[in-house]
């Protein structure tokens, strides 16, 4: 599989059923890992505190979950990149889950969440195996809690689970626990508040022309106004640099006899 690295965070370059295939062939083979969705608040995460980069980058995969990311890998050379929305991999995941019997764990967000996401995709997906959920508290847990959360998911007998904490939480947290886990972990952010129906997704022409973050930024302006009017013109700044010093780079190569 190709990649890129946009200010230092790798991006691979993939589509939703490339993706499904090499969860399935993980799966198939007893494998762990974790999977992470890249937005452009992933990149700059990791452009700030380059520990997080490093737990990205160690990633079986990195799909480019934000427009401006697919932007980015076009630009550095590869034009059939498409995006992989963490959101909409998960109900392909789900829809792939049904057909191959994997079972599925469901691990953040909140308990009314997690009910309601539950319920939603059994109408859904009516042969889905759904064999648990558990939404750990708010506060960073112990040691001990977080061996015990392994151990749930374990006894659960998951194939899968889908991990919405947040980000830099749920990457670290996935990191920490791949170690342990033969289980595959997919970080899906904001996915299980969609999928349960508690905040609404931006329409699809404002994901289409990148304007998701404005759609967002109007329904959680409190939570969010630093990610995105901070994040956003400063990954523009610093991915025009990068781009510069490649071109720069390229045009010196060249006069290299």
């Amino acid at each position: 599989m190709e990649s890129a690295h946009i200010l230092g965070t790798r991006i691979d370059v993939t589509t939703y059923s490339q993706a499904c295939d090499l969860i399935a062939a993980w799966i198939g083979q007893g494998k762990g890992g974790y999977v992470v969705a890249a937005n452009v608040h992933v990149v700059m995460t990791g452009v700030w505190r380059s520990p997080f980069q490093g737990v990205v980058n160690g990633a079986q995969l990195v799909t480019s979950d934000g427009m401006p990311l697919v932007w980015g890998l076009r630009l550095l050379g590869f034009p059939e990149a498409e995006r992989v929305y963490g959101p909409d991999l998960m109900l392909a995941l789900c829809d792939r889950a049904q057909q191959e019997g994997w079972r599925i764990f469901f691990y953040g967000s909140e308990p009314r969440v997690l009910e309601r996401l539950q319920r939603n995709l059994r109408e859904r997906f009516p042969n889905l195996r759904l064999v648990g959920a558990y939404a750990p508290p708010f506060r960073p847990l112990t040691p001990a809690e977080e061996a015990g959360d392994r151990q749930r998911i374990l006894d659960s007998g998951a194939d899968l689970v889908f991990v919405s904490l947040g980000c830099p939480k749920q990457e670290e947290w996935m990191a920490r626990q791949s170690p342990f886990l033969p289980i595959v972990l997919v970080g899906v952010g904001a996915a299980f508040n969609f999928h349960s129906g508690v905040v609404a997704q931006a329409p699809r022409w404002m994901m289409a022309i990148g304007l998701e973050w404005l759609f967002r930024l109007l329904q959680e302006p409190r939570r969010l106004w630093q990610r995105y009017l901070i994040n956003n013109p400063a990954f523009v700044v610093l991915f025009a640099a990068q781009l510069l010093r490649q071109r720069l780079g390229r045009r010196q190569a060249k006069r290299v006899p």
